[in-house]
């Protein structure tokens, strides 16, 4: 069974918003960083953003700083991606993980298996 499981995504126009979620069964989310990161066909796969786990500090990739928020409601287990101002760019699925800190960026395991954003008009 997959340890977190992502939900949110859709179609949106551009310049929309869209809220991800990334919720974990088996584990407690609260003990770990969490990554977003998202895969387009022929791209590579990009850290969009994380949050630590002991004090919450985050990080963002250049391109999202401004319009992109992560957060982390442990009463429901669950770290959310707010994006804002999407651009057709960053039509993609988008991924969660965990590992022990948000710098170890080749650390992270227990993927989810992805939800799909288009932004498209």
């Amino acid at each position: 069974q997959v340890p977190l499981v992502e939900s949110g995504g859709g179609l949106v126009q551009p310049g929309g918003s869209l809220r991800l979620s990334c919720a974990a069964s088996g584990f407690t989310l609260d003990a770990y960083a969490i990554g977003w990161f998202r895969q387009a066909p022929g791209n590579e796969r990009e850290r969009v953003s994380c949050i630590n786990s002991l004090d919450s500090s985050t990080y963002y990739a250049d391109s999202v700083k401004g319009r992109f928020t992560i957060s982390r409601d442990n009463s429901k287990n669950t770290v959310y991606l707010q994006m804002n101002n999407l651009r057709p760019e960053e039509t993609a699925v988008y991924y969660c993980a965990a590992a022990l800190e948000c710098r170890d960026i080749r650390a992270f395991h227990s993927w989810g298996q992805g939800t799909q954003v288009t932004v498209s008009s």
